[in-house]
């Protein structure tokens, strides 16, 4: 992960960009604030739900993008290379609906 612009670890706007390798998903989760996900190159698949479900995923491609709404679950994955990029309204929280989904947990 690369930061474009701003700190999201402050209030304040930010930009970062992520490289998802192939295979890649962040499981359902949810933000306080809203965050905006552009796809920069490549395809993901999102969904807003508490369980990520690739059969009911929808798709976005380069220039595509979606507004995750705060406090509602949601998740996205990669089944080849992409590049997003995530942006909103700092500081970025980020809490797993399922705390062993959270790889900060992983020992």
């Amino acid at each position: 992960m690369a930061v474009v612009s701003g700190d999201p670890g402050k209030a304040a706007m930010f930009k970062v960009e992520l490289k998802m390798p192939a295979g890649y998903a962040v499981p359902a989760h949810w933000h306080p604030t809203d965050e905006t996900v552009t796809v920069v190159s490549g395809k993901i698949g999102y969904g807003m739900s508490a369980k990520l479900d690739k059969a009911k995923a929808k798709w976005a491609g380069p220039g595509g993008s979606v507004t995750m709404k705060a406090k509602h679950d949601h998740w996205v994955f990669a089944n080849a290379p992409a590049t997003i990029a995530v942006s909103g309204m700092g500081p970025f929280v980020i809490t797993y609906v399922n705390p062993k989904d959270d790889p900060r947990n992983k020992k």
